[in-house]
């Protein structure tokens, strides 16, 4: 298997393996941006575009900016500071600003369909550690996976599914569990693995809060659960 192979296999563990590439992917453009490209023209263009970055990557890169002591809120005060000026300028002249895109998000976009393009293009290889694995693709992430295979190996896409519903009913049976559990007539304590089922139900129903669907902006502060 080439290197994309091996990390997409290495993402195969818990939850949504593209979601969780896509995470990774966030966090090394926020820390490269920090690091790397606070002062450059071109990156400093395209956060023009939206003042900044979309309210969750605006926080985000805050928050990161604060929790790395070898970042600190330099960085970030010089960019702000500047679409600050921009937009004060902006409105002394009675003209609009921040219509464009998120420079994050439309970096994320173009990295979600490489993604899981990448899925397809190994899917026999992969397909087989996938039914191994722990991992659920959300349902964003496995319509896309069928619908590309579809297109190209209707009898990869059809087997797909079918390992999805296995996949699926399997955590429904954990989910019923922990609830029948809290009946005060049972006798046995709940498993990690059924604990795990409440979070693990909602990603495989609405992924992790990465990629934003159809450009929608607002979304919830991400919070330090400890199976994320």
């Amino acid at each position: 298997m080439d290197l994309i192979g091996i990390h997409l296999r290495e993402a195969l563990g818990e939850g949504c393996p593209v979601c969780r590439l896509l995470r990774e992917y966030e966090e090394s453009e926020i820390e490269t941006i920090l690091y790397e490209h606070v002062n450059d023209p071109e990156v400093r263009n395209r956060f023009k575009e939206s003042l900044g970055l979309c309210t969750y990557h605006a926080w985000r890169m805050v928050e990161k900016a604060y929790s790395e002591p070898l970042l600190g809120p330099l960085g970030i005060s010089i960019i702000y500071e500047h679409m600050l000026s921009v937009y004060i300028s902006t409105l002394e002249e009675n003209g609009e600003a921040g219509t464009g895109e998120c420079f994050l998000c439309s970096l994320l976009k173009r990295k979600e369909r490489t993604t899981v393009e990448a899925f397809a293009d190994r899917i026999e290889e992969l397909l087989p550690e996938y039914v191994r694995s722990g991992s659920i693709l959300c349902k964003r992430h496995y319509e896309m996976l069928r619908s590309m295979l579809a297109e190209r190996n209707p009898e990869m896409a059809e087997k797909l599914r079918r390992i999805q519903i296995e996949k699926l009913k399997e955590l429904d049976g954990r989910m019923r569990s922990f609830i029948d559990k809290f009946d005060y007539r049972s006798k046995e304590g709940h498993t990690e693995d059924e604990v795990k089922a409440l979070p693990q139900a909602v990603e495989a129903l609405k992924g992790l809060e990465v990629v934003t669907p159809l450009g929608e902006e607002k979304r919830r502060k991400r919070r330090g659960f400890p199976w994320r």
